[in-house]
This record gives C-alpha cells, structure tokens and sequence, in this order.
C-alpha cells in the first residue's frame, strides 16, 4: 500500500471513530433516572428535621441533594396521587378521586411520564408500586411488564398477627418478628431493582427505573431489629390530640387505620399512640436500608455520575395528631411529602423553601433530560431550583379530597368543602393547625385571596380535555 493509499485508510478510519465516540457521547448524555416512590411517607425523616427517626441513608442522599420542604401532594391517597403525578393532570371533583384511581381511565389518551421516556428511547421499568394498579396504562409506559413481588404486603410472619381479622380480613396492625429482611416484599423489590441497575450497566441503555416501596404503609410489619432501634418509652407522640377549633364537621379522619385489629391497645390512649409511632418508624427504617442498598449499587457501578434520583412520598399522613391516623383530608400534614432530588452537576446538600405540586416532577424530568413535554400537562419545571434553591417558584400548591378542595400557600391552608364550609389556617403562627381562623374579621382580605387563588387552581385542572 503506497502512502497516499495509506493516508485515505487512516483518513477513512479517523473519521468513523469520530462518529462512533459521538455516537457514544450522544448515548451516555441522556441522563438515566431512578424514581423512587414511598407509600405513605410523610416527611417525617432526619433530613426533615425529625430526630426521632432513624433514617441515615436517605439523610446521605438528602446530603448530596436538593431537600423540598414545602412540597405537597395534589391527592391525599394514593392511587389517585400516583396517576396524577405519573400524567401530569390535576384532580378534580370526577377525575382522580381515590384509591381506585385509573390513569387509563380517568385520562385515557394521556401520556404517562414513564412513557414519554420510552418514546424518547429509554428502557423504562417499574418495580414493586408505582402505579397504584400495577397494569393501569401499562403498555404505554414500560418497556416491558410491570414487576411485583409474589408475596403481599399484608403477608405476616408472626402467628399472632393473623389470630383476629377484621371484616376486611386485616389482622393485627403492628408484628416485630425475629426474622430477615428477605421475607418482606419490599426487599425483593430492592433487590429486583438493583438486578436491573447492573443490567443497566451492561448494557449502557439509558433508563427510566421506577422502585416504589410500600412501607411504612399499614400494617406495620418489619423485622425486630427495626423495631429496636427505638425504645418505646422515648418515642414523643402528639401534643394536640384534639380536633381543630372551630374545624367543620366536614372535617374527618380516615378510617383505613381501623380496619386492623390493635392486640391489647386500645386507641386514642398513649400506649396506642407510642405503639403506632413505633410500628411507622420501625417500617421508615426498614425502607430505608432499602434504599441505600440501591443506592449503594448505583454508586458501585458507576452509574450515579449520570443518573437523577427522586424520591417521593405519595403523600402525607397523621401520626394522631387530632386523633388521625393516615391521609384522606386537607390538613398540612395529609398533604405535605418529602421530595428529594439528586442531579449531577446541580446544587446538592441544600433545602428550598419553594412551593412545589407532585404534578411539576412530570415536565421537571422531562426538562432535566431534554424529552419533550405534552403541551397539555398541568405542572411547571422546577428545574431552576436546583441551580438556585432559594428563588421562588410558586405562589400556592393545590391538592384537593373527595369533598374539599385547598390551596396552601408559604403561610396558610385553605379548604373549601362542597357543603360550602371552610377552613383557613396560620401556618406561620399556628403549623399544628390546631385553630380554625376563617371567621376572624383581619383574615378577611387574605381569605378573598385565597378563594380566589383556589378558583384559579380549580379552573386550571377542569381544562383538561
């Protein structure tokens, strides 16, 4: 081969490499994303400011992330919390109502947020409850069919648990059994998940890998060791064991808690309370070894150089403050969930005060990783606020359940019921709301502001078509 032969070769072999690490680079800048869903997690962690619980891996993460702590859920309960947010449509009065909820139903040519990833060309997985029903819109948004365990997670490994059911054929709401983490489901999820990061990893396809955790869901079942990380007596329990002054009696709490059965505790006691608290921190525990052996994993492999993690909480939940146990109604505390954001190369170790909606995590993903949006979707990017965490975002966050709707703003919750009743809180001056201020003449102007505010959130999400 003579030198000007041999020059075209090298030429011709130069240029294709170029297009190959082009190629390469073009693959690897599509950021994966590892979403992880916690049923019934409020923020109720030591990130959060809550000593109690014993929660370092999540701390960890929050360490290298953006901490929301004013963000909220626009249902409290979560079927219809998790169609909303995996469409990107707020509820209304016929759309998104409780845990029934279908996205496939209620909003049937949508585009899931898994789904619009897929079209981009991620491989999109989901493992263990991401959607309340695992196959509700499966075939849009994965790539493949939604995984579950093969055990319940009503399953029980003390034989005590199951001596008495309820009608609902529930049995005791609380087991600390001597056994491993593997007999749960929750650790098969994790493990199923972490199966596929090392997948993922060779492979090299870009990723949508959704994890959802169903503790500390009832019943409170976990292994003992859980259970012993906190002594029974030392758990503080609520101060404000009473119903809201001035609260409507449209006002309840849910009833999910009284469909187990509660062994030799009797409820509204303080034995009860510290028991409940006990059984909720010991599952919060649980989940979050959990999460940091999946979150160990992506470190080991490499992959978390490239890869945005969230995790969410579907919603809040009332741990007897007011005597409430659970979700299902427009108090902070069934609305406020924590969310914690980790992206590569943003502001990380930082909290934002920003009011946030869990429909802006749809079109926030979608911008953080260039994929085209639905025009049509109801949330806002709050990709800024990683870069700037102390700019503002919102004015007020909506969320809305069965018979009220609320607005909640940096400073105040408002409820408006069907039945034309209202509740307005001080969150500033009273973040227990242990007092009802919506007939107190100086609210007057700001409670206009809010109904106002209200009437807005409402007409955005009757838009839908």
């Amino acid at each position: 081969m003579n030198n000007r032969n041999l020059k075209v070769v090298l030429t011709v072999l130069l240029v294709s490499a170029t297009y190959f690490m082009h190629g390469v680079e073009a693959q690897s800048a599509k950021p994966n994303v590892l979403f992880i869903a916690i049923d019934d997690l409020r923020p109720e962690l030591g990130c959060y400011g809550a000593p109690q619980v014993k929660s370092p891996n999540i701390d960890q993460l929050a360490a290298e992330a953006i901490v929301f702590n004013r963000a909220y859920c626009n249902v409290p309960v979560c079927g219809a919390s998790r169609a909303s947010l995996l469409t990107g449509i707020l509820p209304t009065k016929t759309r998104f109502v409780d845990y029934l909820a279908k996205a496939e139903v209620d909003v049937p040519n949508a585009q899931t947020l898994p789904g619009v990833f897929k079209e981009a060309g991620y491989t999109c997985i989901s493992n263990g409850k991401i959607f309340h029903y695992n196959k509700d819109a499966q075939d849009k948004s994965w790539s493949q069919k939604p995984w579950m365990p093969d055990v319940s997670h009503r399953a029980s490994f003390d034989s005590a648990s199951t001596q008495e059911l309820t009608k609902s054929g529930n049995g005791r709401v609380y087991e600390a059994p001597e056994v491993e983490d593997s007999v749960y489901p929750d650790y098969k999820i994790a493990k199923k998940t972490i199966s596929d990061l090392q997948r993922f990893k060779v492979s090299g396809e870009p990723f949508f890998l959704a994890c959802g955790f169903f503790r500390p869901h009832m019943p409170f079942y976990a292994p003992k060791k859980y259970w012993d990380l906190y002594k029974r007596d030392s758990i503080e329990i609520a101060q404000n064991r009473y119903r809201p002054e001035n609260a409507p009696d449209a006002l309840k709490g849910s009833g999910e808690f009284r469909t187990y059965t509660f062994g030799t505790y009797t409820p509204n006691t303080d034995e009860f309370h510290k028991m409940m608290r006990h059984g909720y921190y010991a599952c919060v525990s649980y989940v979050d070894q959990l999460v940091g052996e999946v979150l160990s994993e992506l470190e080991n492999l490499g992959l978390e150089e490239n890869t945005i993690v969230v995790i969410w909480g579907d919603h809040g939940w009332h741990l007897g403050e007011h005597e409430f146990w659970g979700k299902h109604n427009t108090l902070h505390n069934a609305l406020q969930v924590p969310l914690i954001v980790k992206v590569p190369g943003k502001a990380q170790g930082q909290h934002t005060q920003a009011l946030v909606e869990s429909v802006d995590i749809y079109p926030t993903l979608c911008d953080l990783a260039n994929v085209p949006a639905p025009d049509y979707i109801m949330g806002e990017s709050f990709k800024s606020i990683l870069d700037d965490p102390n700019q503002h975002f919102r004015d007020a966050v909506y969320a809305r359940f069965k018979v009220a709707d609320a607005i909640v703003s940096q400073d105040f919750n408002y409820s408006l019921y069907e039945n034309g009743e209202e509740m307005l809180y001080n969150l500033k001056l009273d973040p227990e709301e242990n007092m009802n201020v919506v007939s107190e003449a100086t609210y007057g102007k700001l409670l206009e502001e809010m109904r106002n505010a209200l009437k807005a959130k409402q007409n955005q999400a009757v838009n839908y078509k």
